[in-house]
C-alpha cells in the first residue's frame, strides 16, 4: 500500500510557505485568468515561478499549475505561452480542456485531468490515460465504491478532494454566478450566489403567464432558516484509512482562496492522519482531535461529501458565515528581527499586544509562525500590555521585517 500524496493549495507565497512547513508533498497554484481561482485566489505571476519552484523543489515538494477553466479560441495562444513559460518550473499542469491537453502533448509536458472534466468511470479514465494523462482528479460525485472500481481497473494515479468547500453543482460546473452577475464559475470568477439566503415572493400572473399582477399583498418568505444551496465543507479526517484503502494516490485539499492559517492547519492535520495510518496509530481519538483542530479555521460545518452516497439534508450548512472557532485580530507588523538573540521588534498598529496572548506572525517567506510571548520589553522596561501606537520586543522564531502580527481570539463553537 503506497502512502498518498498530501496536495495543498497555495494562493500566494504566505500560503505556499505554510503548506511546505506543514508537511505537504505537493502544492497546486494558478496564474492569470485561465485558472479556477482567477478572481480570488491567484496571487502569483509568471515572474514568481523561479522562486516558487526553488522553494518547492529544494525540499522535495512538487508544484502543479492549474490551467483548468473553459478556454476559448482566442485564448489558446495565451494558454500555450503560459505552458511554455511555466514548463521548466512545474511538475505538471492540471487541465480540463482538450485543447489544452493537446498543447501539453505538443510541448511534452506532464498533465493531470481536473475534476472539471467530471471523470466518474473507468472507461473515461482509461481513455484519458491513453491520451497521455498521468493523473485524474475524479468527479466529486464519486463514492468510495466508485473510486475503488476505477483504481482497481485502470493503472493511473487517482486524485480526490478530501477537505474544503463543496459546490452545489455537478463537479463545480455551475452557471448561477454567470446568470446573476455575468461572472462565470467555469472561468474562475464565481461570486458564490449559492452561499446566500433567499427571499421567495408570491407573484400572480396575468393571462399571458408572463406579466405579474400586483395585488398589493406582498406575500414573501425567507426561504428556510439557512442557506439552502450552500453545502457544508468536506472533511475526511474521520475516514482517512478508507480513502487509502480505495487506492487514492493524492489527497487534495481545497482552498486556494483561503488564508495561510487554514492552509497550515488543514495540511498539518492530513499529514498527521496519513502518517498515523501507516505507523498504526490512526484511531477515532486521533481523528476527533484533528477534526477539532481544523474547526479552528474557516469552515461552514463539515460533511462526508459524496463518499458514502447521497448525503441529503445533512449536506447543507445552517450558517451564512464561517464557523471557525478562532478569529484573527491584526496587531501590527514586525519592524526588526535580531537573529542572534531570537527577538522580534513589533510595532502595534491595531489590537493591543499582551503577555500570554496567542499570536501568529504571517509573511511571504516566514509562512505562519505561532507563539505565546511570556514577556514583553521596551528597552529595559518590562510590559504587560502594549496599546495601539506603541512597540515591544519579545522572543520569537525567525521572522522578517514587514511580516504581519495577529492576535488569535477563541470563540465558542456555534
Amino acid at each position: 500500500m503506497k502512502k498518498p500524496e498530501i496536495l495543498a493549495p497555495a494562493g500566494e507565497f504566505i500560503c505556499l510557505q505554510a503548506a511546505l512547513d506543514a508537511g505537504a508533498d505537493a502544492i497546486y497554484f494558478g496564474i492569470g485568468p485561465l485558472n479556477m481561482r482567477a478572481r480570488s485566489g491567484s496571487g502569483f505571476t509568471v515572474e514568481d515561478l523561479p522562486e516558487l519552484s526553488r522553494r518547492c523543489h529544494s525540499v522535495g515538494v512538487k508544484a502543479y499549475q492549474t490551467i483548468n477553466t473553459i478556454v476559448f479560441d482566442d485564448e489558446l495562444e495565451a494558454a500555450e505561452k503560459m505552458i511554455i513559460a511555466a514548463a521548466p518550473y512545474v511538475d505538471a499542469f492540471i487541465v480540463s480542456d482538450l485543447g489544452v491537453v493537446e498543447l501539453c502533448k505538443k510541448h511534452g509536458v506532464e498533465f493531470h485531468i481536473s475534476t472539471q472534466m467530471s471523470v466518474s468511470n473507468s472507461s473515461a479514465a482509461r481513455f484519458l490515460k491513453n491520451l497521455g494523462a498521468s493523473r485524474i482528479v475524479l468527479a466529486r460525485e464519486c463514492t468510495l465504491k466508485d473510486i475503488s472500481k476505477i483504481t482497481s481497473s485502470v493503472d493511473i494515479d487517482i486524485e480526490c478532494f478530501v477537505h474544503g468547500a463543496q459546490c452545489v453543482a455537478v463537479s463545480g460546473r455551475c452557471f448561477m454566478s454567470h446568470e446573476a452577475y455575468g461572472a462565470s464559475a467555469c472561468r474562475g470568477e464565481c461570486n458564490q450566489p449559492c452561499r446566500r439566503r433567499y427571499l421567495i415572493q408570491a407573484v400572480d400572473m396575468d393571462d399571458d403567464g408572463v406579466t405579474p399582477i400586483d395585488r398589493g399583498d406582498n406575500i414573501s418568505w425567507i426561504l428556510g432558516a439557512h442557506t439552502v444551496m450552500s453545502a457544508r465543507d468536506l472533511c475526511s479526517l474521520g475516514f482517512v484509512d478508507k480513502l487509502i484503502d480505495a487506492g487514492i494516490a493524492s489527497f487534495k485539499i481545497e482552498g486556494r482562496a483561503r488564508n495561510a492559517d487554514y492552509v497550515k492547519t488543514v495540511t498539518s492535520a492530513y499529514r498527521r492522519a496519513v502518517d498515523a495510518v501507516f505507523d498504526g496509530t490512526y484511531d477515532q481519538q486521533l481523528s476527533e482531535q484533528l477534526i477539532e483542530e481544523v474547526k479552528t479555521v474557516f469552515n461552514r460545518g463539515f460533511s462526508k461529501g459524496m463518499y458514502f452516497g447521497r448525503p441529503g439534508e445533512s449536506q447543507f450548512t445552517n450558517s451564512d458565515s464561517s464557523l471557525a472557532t478562532t478569529i484573527k485580530r491584526e496587531i501590527g507588523r514586525v519592524v526588526n528581527y535580531y537573529p542572534k538573540i531570537g527577538v522580534a521588534h513589533v510595532e502595534v498598529l491595531g489590537y493591543p499586544l499582551k503577555v500570554g496572548d496567542e499570536i501568529r506572525i504571517h509573511g511571504p517567506t516566514t509562512g505562519v509562525v505561532e507563539l505565546t510571548p511570556d514577556a514583553l520589553y521596551r528597552d529595559n522596561e518590562s510590559l504587560e500590555i502594549v496599546e495601539r501606537g506603541g512597540w515591544a520586543t519579545f522572543k520569537a522564531p525567525k521572522c522578517r521585517v514587514g511580516d504581519k502580527v495577529f492576535y488569535v481570539e477563541h470563540r465558542q463553537p456555534q
